[in-house]
């Protein structure tokens, strides 16, 4: 291995409690090399609609067929369902039974209502939206779990029509596993569209792919600034991109378990970020040791991705002050994901504020979380985990307040609104809860 193959980058605070602002920084903290190349992709959607997609299929994605249907046809997933390995299709199917009984105990009650006075009652009314396009990319692999975890909540919050899109292979097809997921799920409608060009296609709608109200899923730098350039047209949901992980480990840690984790998000592609937070010089040392040799086992591409990370400017190994100071440091950072290794994960997990989710002890690897165990694993990235959580059934359903105040009910709050409509300069507000409308109710008998 060459020396830059281990020269994993090491930040080394101990002596100090500031924290540099630089370890912070994401990939797509500055979109604006990105907002600029997209317009004209966006513009050519909006004008050309199927003639565009196409056209980038070819120019964007390398496919290579001439003809290539921009919907998959129903022979697709027959012949993906023949050709994918029985034991990846098990293990898809494992998969959906597990994420869809986390969000089937995630979805609200239909309604609530509480008497907030004798005879006033208020609340929510939960009703799905009426559409969602579910982002699954696949410029750096290929992702069926992403399918999983954006469509399965949109079909158990009973979203009328959710559809899925995604990049094209070379051979203008969408790879087997992708489309033997969204069978299971129920999905029927899968589009051949990604990058800047499928995100315009479901806000401004073509001759074949619908016009959504909302996007759902990670994705590229492209793919997060084509959907804030469009986000007046459809809403971009969670904000989702480059994917980021911190592994928090405490003395009690074996370095090289660390570092066996912090692979995991930071082989994902190189605008990923991954660090290794701890307070410990000696799990620090370690994992720094281990990573070559887990490299040398994970292939080129993935193993030069993770590299990219680890020995770049967003990714390593931190080593804190203390462990207050790690534990500080994530908060500040609000990973996407966090794995807590400690001896006590619990008792840390308490102190966590930010985060879009937290995976607690030696046996939940972020690879868990990702496939297998249920939550969803999109999550908020680049800090957006301070405000935002996890994707779930709530993204895909809308509350509407509901109200109800019976006669008897009527006058204390009657009272109570008039005395504010008028302090507010509002008469007409005043004079719909005046004694007018109880003169006229009484006409009518009511």
């Amino acid at each position: 291995m060459s020396e830059s193959f281990q020269a994993v980058t090491f930040h080394d605070l101990s002596g100090t409690s500031e924290l540099p602002s630089e370890l912070f920084k994401r990939t797509e903290a500055d979109l604006s090399f990105f907002i600029e190349r997209v317009a004209p992709i966006i513009e050519a959607v909006r004008t050309e609609g199927d003639a565009a997609l196409l056209r980038f299929a070819q120019e964007l994605d390398g496919v290579t067929t001439p003809e290539m249907s921009i919907m998959a046809e129903d022979a697709e997933f027959a012949t993906a369902f023949e050709r994918l390995d029985p034991q990846v299709v098990e293990s898809i199917r494992f998969a959906v039974e597990n994420v869809r009984a986390f969000h089937e105990a995630q979805k609200p009650e239909d309604m609530w209502m509480k008497e907030i006075r004798p005879g006033a009652y208020a609340g929510d009314r939960h009703v799905p939206i009426d559409s969602v396009a579910c982002y699954v990319p696949r410029g750096k692999g290929s992702f069926p779990s992403v399918l999983l975890m954006t469509t399965i909540p949109a079909v158990v919050a009973g979203v009328k029509r959710a559809i899925v899109i995604t990049p094209p292979g070379p051979d203008g097809k969408v790879d087997d596993a992708t489309l033997v997921a969204a069978r299971l799920v129920g999905i029927t409608e899968v589009y051949k569209c990604g990058g800047a060009q499928g995100v315009a296609a479901v806000a401004f709608g073509t001759e074949t792919v619908p016009k959504c109200l909302k996007i759902v899923g990670p994705g590229s730098p492209w793919v997060v600034a084509a959907k804030r350039q469009l986000s007046n047209l459809i809403d971009p949901g969670i904000p989702a991109g480059p994917s980021e992980s911190l592994i928090l480990a405490d003395d009690s840690v074996d370095g090289a378990l660390a570092a066996l984790d912090l692979i995991i998000e930071s082989e994902h592609g190189p605008d990923s970020s991954a660090y290794l937070v701890t307070s410990s010089r000696r799990v620090a040392e370690e994992a720094i040791a281990a990573l070559p040799g887990y490299w040398a086992q994970i292939g080129e591409k993935r193993a030069g991705f993770s590299q990219a990370v680890l020995c770049g400017t967003h990714g390593g190994v931190v080593l804190t002050e203390d462990f207050i100071a790690a534990v500080e440091f994530v908060n500040h950072y609000a990973p996407e994901h966090l794995e807590i290794l400690a001896e006590e994960p619990m008792a840390v997990m308490g102190k966590i504020r930010n985060a879009g989710e937290i995976l607690l002890g030696n046996y939940t690897p972020i690879t868990l979380g990702n496939f297998v165990l249920g939550p969803n694993a999109v999550l908020p990235t680049n800090g957006a985990a301070k405000t935002v959580g996890p994707l779930s059934v709530f993204d895909y359903m809308k509350r509407i307040s509901v109200g109800y105040v019976t006669r008897e009910g009527y006058q204390p709050l009657a009272d109570k609104a008039h005395a504010f409509a008028l302090y507010e300069g509002f008469p007409g507000h005043a004079l719909a809860v005046s004694p007018l409308r109880t003169e006229l109710l009484n006409k009518k008998g009511q």
